[in-house]
């Protein structure tokens, strides 16, 4: 497993977005598929997702609905509503567009 790697300010939305797109998830759901999708580089602890959903959620990306979970508990689940899938779009272009320019620095001599 990589080391795990503090998030760069900005991608905990991507993250977030991405994870969410086509399955309604509760927050160890969306903790759990980020930490997946990045093989373990990122673990978003409950400190800095559950504001950064709420916060998400004001915007109009999220849609939050009360449910229970696998094991029978009370959970609010999360799905991206179609603001949260364009803004998964323009998220996506511009990290797109910075991780070309970093590659770019990187390979200078």
């Amino acid at each position: 497993m990589p080391p795990q790697t503090n998030l760069l300010q900005g991608t905990l939305d991507l993250l977030i977005l991405k994870a969410l797109l086509g399955a309604k998830k509760h927050g160890l759901g969306i903790s759990r598929r980020i930490e997946q999708m990045t093989k373990g580089t990122f673990q978003v602890k409950p400190g800095s997702l559950f504001p950064a959903l709420h916060r998400m959620e004001q915007a109009g990306w999220l849609e939050g609905s009360w449910g229970e979970s696998e094991n029978n508990r009370r959970a609010k689940f999360y799905e991206l509503t179609e603001a949260g899938v364009q803004r998964l779009g323009e998220e996506t272009e511009e990290w797109e567009r910075i991780s070309v320019a970093i590659r770019s620095v990187l390979r200078a001599t």
